[in-house]
């Protein structure tokens, strides 16, 4: 679950750095809107594969 807490907050920092890339025109906002997008791509299939584990662990 702390990964889960991880993911949520970094799609909230995605969305700030996305509206100040695209509504302001801040390309350093768009910089760091790619990485946090990286991170979330990151975070999300390492929790894919936990949940993949854990399944089949139970069989």
């Amino acid at each position: 679950m702390e990964k889960l807490a991880e993911l949520k907050a970094l799609i909230e920092t995605a969305e700030k750095e996305g509206q100040a890339f695209y509504e302001k025109n801040n390309n350093a906002a768009g910089t760091r809107f790619r990485n946090a997008l990286q991170q979330i791509k990151t975070i999300a299939t390492d929790l894919r594969k936990d949940v993949t584990e854990k399944k089949n662990a139970a069989k």
